[in-house]
């Protein structure tokens, strides 16, 4: 059975329910029921056959939110097209080299963005191309033209570009079955149900946005707001007017809501139930200074492109922070050495996990497949501590891992400590190449003021090895993110 078969209980079930309000492209807010968004998504489907889009095909975005996104993920859906979200933060060797490795039938934007695309690829201008899908018959059913065979849980849904924080951009294959159990999971867990309302201004070009919120939102039949993008300056007007219950962020999000007035963020607390931060690690002082400020603990939670949500904090019991929680139902979190055995309580070791939300592969990389799973377990390459009583934290990328005269250095360790330090506002360590000891970490930091290195070194030495010492401290402007917050650490200038 296909993931459409989850979602019916909301797009057929709840027709008439009040479902999405959205920021129009003309600034008047776009308001939808659950039966219209049923239509919509079936004219694009016709639009998308009478343009020759079969099943099978790729068809990619390249947008930032609007709810023309919604429209065409389900009816790529409901056709068994496979869907190719392009970030809008990327230029064009970026696009180009996601656009050339899917090879979509075409690629769904503005005119504006037309130049950034590659010669000869097939772009469909998003607002000719949803002009033409409205001028069809007013209620359009699913009673396509075309048939196509039948999905289930093993059909691809949607090729999905890793960040590149290391290299070139994989695409992550994700099917019908990852997407519906990671929303069934993350609803059960969290406690969604048709009541909520969700604040979405997570990208939908990312499977934070797409893989939990707009099926979340979807599963569950509650109301959603769509934004464009977060902005701190109409922050507060949202959470006022909108009164959400439930908001998705990353830790980005929650550092400028931590510049709202004081009595505006507890009047946003007392209204809402559930803060989720994800996609980026948090660091406990803001943990601790939104607790303070709105009322409520932040569930932060471990995902990744290429098996969605693997652990969370819990909803009911401790949210403890610097973890990532537990394990999620249905998944199964391994924590090994380099043999690929597993280490004992607080230990560490890299992630293993296997389970339905796990990606079948990447597109086209037989080779990177191969090595990304080992029987049948996926190799995220996250290095983590399991506590006694299950409690996950992590200690950054396999690939971040500094080895120093033998020693090995976490790099989060030393970036949360110097986050402690006062002005410091963000900070990323990583490992240069030294003829002694092979290589050191050097810390990169963005600080309210001047970097006093003798100063930081005092206060570290009294609660860090001296071989985790970073070698030197480059204050920096800001750091190099992806749209989603994580630190690419690969773009940070070199030491000189």
């Amino acid at each position: 059975m296909s993931l459409l078969a989850l979602l019916d209980h909301s797009l057929l079930g709840r027709a008439a329910h009040n479902a999405l309000e959205a920021d129009g492209q003309d600034g008047i807010t776009q308001t939808f029921t659950f039966g219209e968004l049923e239509a919509r998504s079936n004219r694009v489907a016709q639009l998308l056959l009478a343009r020759g889009i079969v099943s099978g095909d790729r068809v990619a975005f390249l947008l930032a939110n609007r709810v023309e996104i919604i429209d065409l993920w389900l009816a790529c859906l409901k056709l068994g097209v496979i869907v190719v979200p392009i970030n809008v933060l990327y230029q064009a060797r970026e696009i180009a080299h996601s656009v050339g490795d899917a090879l979509p039938t075409a690629v769904v934007t503005t005119i504006g963005r037309f130049v950034h695309l590659p010669v000869g690829t097939t772009c469909w201008d998003v607002e000719e191309f949803s002009a033409q899908a409205r001028s069809a018959e007013a209620r359009c059913t699913r009673v396509f033209a075309v048939p196509k065979p039948p999905q289930d849980a093993n059909t691809p849904m949607a090729l999905v570009y890793t960040s590149g924080t290391t290299g070139a951009s994989k695409g992550a294959v994700l099917t019908h079955g990852n997407f519906a159990s990671n929303a069934l999971v993350l609803n059960a867990v969290w406690g969604m149900n048709e009541r909520d309302r969700l604040l979405c201004a997570l990208p939908l070009f990312h499977v934070h946005g797409l893989g939990n919120a707009l099926h979340c939102w979807l599963a569950a039949g509650c109301h959603m707001k769509l934004v464009e993008r977060f902005d701190v300056q109409r922050a507060a007007a949202w959470f006022e007017g909108y009164v959400p219950t439930v908001f998705f962020g990353v830790p980005t999000m929650y550092v400028r809501l931590l510049e709202l007035e004081a009595s505006s963020a507890r009047a946003i607390g007392v209204r809402a139930r559930l803060f989720v931060c994800g996609s980026a690690p948090l660091a406990a002082h803001v943990l601790e200074a939104f607790h303070e400020r709105y009322g409520h603990v932040i569930l932060e939670r471990y995902g990744m492109t290429e098996t969605l949500m693997n652990v969370s904090n819990p909803y009911y019991g401790e949210r403890r922070a610097g973890t990532i929680g537990l394990p999620l139902p249905l998944t199964h979190v391994r924590i090994v050495d380099e043999q690929g055995t597993d280490v004992a309580d607080g230990a560490s070791g890299e992630l293993w996990v296997r389970g339905p939300n796990v990606c079948t592969g990447y597109w086209r990389k037989p080779e990177a497949t191969a090595a990304a799973f080992a029987d049948g377990w996926f190799r995220t390459g996250d290095i983590g501590v399991r506590a006694s009583d299950g409690y996950i934290t992590l200690h950054g990328r396999r690939s971040d891992l500094i080895i120093s005269g033998g020693f090995n250095i976490y790099p989060r360790e030393i970036e949360e400590l110097l986050m402690e330090q006062p002005g410091i506002r963000e900070a990323s360590v990583v490992g240069v190449a030294d003829a002694a000891r092979g290589e050191v970490p050097v810390a990169y930091i963005v600080s309210d003021h001047p970097v006093n290195a003798t100063q930081l070194i005092a206060v570290l030495t009294t609660q860090l090895a001296s071989f985790k010492m970073p070698r030197a401290f480059v204050r920096v402007e800001s750091l190099p993110r992806t749209a989603l917050g994580k630190v690419q650490k690969h773009l940070l200038p070199p030491v000189r």
